[in-house]
């Protein structure tokens, strides 16, 4: 790291890397409650935890300075992110990527109460994120409206595109038979 370079999330990789190895023992157990292949099972649970580190984590500054977040919400925006603003690199294109893998993998499971569940549980996930930044100002996280709605957006994406790709294999392999 140069001198100046924002660290940013230190415990992002090592959140990741812990993600992956709960994703892996886990898998089994998933992929059999929700009738679905292990590997689709690992990618659910990776998303999750991906995700969990990415928002979860403290920040740099207040590991090393001890920095407290706000302890307010931030509402001005409740609405989609424009496209100039995605498309400038700021957090609304990352926080609307980093939920299209949950999207997607909540796409292949069978439809089922455990699946509708687990929808119901992923849309309430980024206001149980804000709610967690909001009470934790230890972690030096803002709580922010526009996150819930780009987090949405992102999963809103992933289960459309995960849905579509899924019919679309279907029809494939129906027509190939």
């Amino acid at each position: 790291m140069n001198p100046g370079e924002d660290p940013g999330l230190p415990w992002f990789l090592p959140g990741v890397a812990i993600a992956l190895v709960v994703s892996i023992a886990a898998s089994g157990v998933v992929g059999r409650a929700l009738g679905v292949r292990r590997p689709v099972a690992v990618a659910l649970i990776l998303s999750l935890g991906a995700i969990l580190a990415a928002t979860l984590t403290p920040q740099w500054e207040a590991l090393a300075f001890g920095a407290r977040g706000p302890a307010s919400c931030d509402f001005s925006r409740i609405w989609l992110a424009p496209i100039g603003k995605l498309l400038s690199g700021d957090d609304s294109g990352g926080n609307i990527l980093m939920f299209i893998p949950l999207g997607v993998t909540i796409s292949l499971v069978p439809g089922s109460r455990r699946k509708a569940a687990i929808v119901v549980a992923a849309i309430a996930l980024p206001f149980a994120i804000e709610t967690i930044q909001l009470l934790l100002p230890a972690l030096d996280r803002a709580c922010e409206s526009a996150d819930v709605v780009d987090n949405l957006t992102g999963l809103v994406i992933g289960l459309g595109g995960g849905s579509v790709a899924g019919w679309l294999a279907a029809a494939v392999y129906r027509r190939a038979r």
